[in-house]
């Protein structure tokens, strides 16, 4: 593993001056409660979507009355926006410390980037991919020659595994490795230098999921030395529907542009058959027909400033104490099972999933929402294969995103996940902890049904 990833893990000192949350949109929010009154909604789903910084809504609501087209005009707001819009992509390739000549593509998630980038995947190239991936990072490869890899236990172990899986590929051709960084499921480090390091050893290149890690620690392209990285706008405190793939140019300026349009092409002319020839760009625009989201792409950028400007030294440090506060009350109860590959002294960030004996997760996390204004996941996460080789099952088996497979109180194959990060205030895992000890010490105080394939207080 990185040593600057095992050195954020494990730190244990706060700046005073950092020690508050930073401020994040609908931090007064109240909710009701079935059982009566309101209370201030404890959002504890960073994992999914994390809540937009306050700092960021303010840089987007005070550029707004500029907004204009960027690459588009010669008008005062479209050359504000279209600075920008460029300047944007100068913050992100300073946050993520890329090399010089990698280019950064704006994209609308995580899912977006790693489909672009296998849209771009030279002929014959094969690819492999860890069953412990997010389907954001599982699926897009369908047009190429896929091995999925067995979950490791260790994190030598998934070195291991990748080192023989690529001595052993014929033909020797093109390669790609994608692993995330952090597991949306675990919460776990994955040893993205080491990975990186067996890739290039066996000819090989390398992307970095940092859907879950970017949010939660520094990612520096150079150190961990991977050929691209990924993420999304909407996990890193910024509004939905942005995001980046940053790396490596020549496969990017190689392919047919990822989709077909204006903005991604430099000269397009009638030819005397009736057709056209198109002549694309080679910078990042390819890659960005249409119209772009500066709005999003802002919002990115101010993210990047904002996480950079508070430190993430201190930032990971309080949430590490926020770990360490849930899973040592967690540990507290008996019924309580906390999902891991690597065991409890693995590195991780705020995301953690369990199970708990005698309860349908669906109607667990019904009664965290209903009866305390809690906000967690329940299902599988979008990480099917993982979630199912960790609770026993066959890593085959169908399931639906977020679906339970079984009434409230019955046994199915799901978990529920608290996932949280610099915008979270003590006390909601204070509450979060105590709501699983009562709840499992008294059961729910109300009853639940299953609408629509979730569970929900009984009216």
């Amino acid at each position: 593993m990185s040593a600057s990833l095992n050195a954020v893990a494990t730190a244990t000192a706060v700046d005073p001056a950092c020690a508050e949350p930073l401020a994040v949109l609908g931090r007064d929010v109240t909710v009701p409660l079935v059982t009566g009154g309101e209370v201030t909604y404890a959002a504890l789903d960073y994992a999914a979507s994390a809540p937009a910084l306050q700092r960021v809504w303010d840089d987007v609501a005070a550029y707004a009355p500029y907004y204009g087209s960027v690459h588009r005009g010669a008008g005062y707001l479209s050359q504000l926006s279209t600075d920008l819009f460029e300047q944007s992509r100068v913050t992100v390739a300073e946050f993520l410390d890329c090399r010089p000549t990698d280019q950064v593509v704006f994209t609308r998630s995580t899912t977006d980037s790693l489909n672009l980038l296998a849209a771009v995947l030279p002929a014959d190239c094969q690819v492999f991919v860890f069953e412990t991936e997010h389907h954001a990072s599982l699926l897009p490869w369908v047009d190429a020659q896929v091995t999925y890899l067995d979950a490791p236990r260790t994190p030598g172990e998934a070195v291991a595994i990748l080192e023989r899986a690529l001595a052993a590929r014929d033909p020797y051709g093109p390669a790609l490795v994608c692993v995330t960084g952090a597991s949306n499921v675990t919460g776990e480090l994955w040893p993205v230098r080491e990975l990186a390091a067996a890739a290039h050893a066996h000819g090989a290149r390398i992307v970095l999921d940092a859907a879950q890690l970017a949010p939660h620690h520094p990612v520096s392209v150079q150190e961990l030395d991977v050929d691209w990285v990924a993420f999304s706008g909407h996990k890193l405190y910024a509004p939905f529907g942005s995001g980046v793939l940053a790396g490596r140019a020549d496969w990017l300026q190689e392919a047919q542009p990822y989709l077909a349009g204006g903005g991604a092409s430099r000269k397009v002319a009638r030819r005397e058959d009736g057709g056209v020839d198109v002549e694309w760009h080679t910078t990042a625009a390819r890659h960005e027909a249409g119209s772009p989201n500066v709005i999003g792409v802002y919002s990115i950028a101010s993210a990047c400033k904002a996480l950079t400007e508070a430190g993430f030294e201190n930032l990971v440090a309080r949430e590490q104490q926020l770990i360490a506060k849930v899973r040592s009350g967690l540990a507290e109860v008996p019924a309580v099972r906390i999902l891991s590959l690597f065991g409890d002294d693995a590195p991780r960030v705020g995301v953690i999933s369990f199970v708990v004996d005698g309860w349908n997760s669906s109607h667990f996390a019904a009664a965290l929402s209903a009866e305390y204004g809690i906000g967690v996941r329940d299902g599988l996460f979008c990480a099917h294969p993982l979630v199912r080789t960790l609770l026993g099952s066959e890593p085959q088996a169908q399931g639906e995103c977020g679906a339970p497979e079984a009434a409230p109180g019955e046994r199915s194959l799901n978990a529920i996940r608290v996932s949280f990060g610099a915008g979270t205030p003590d006390e909601h895992v204070d509450r979060f902890v105590r709501a699983v000890k009562e709840l499992v010490a008294d059961g729910a105080k109300w009853q639940y049904r299953t609408e629509e394939g979730r569970c929900v207080p009984a009216v």
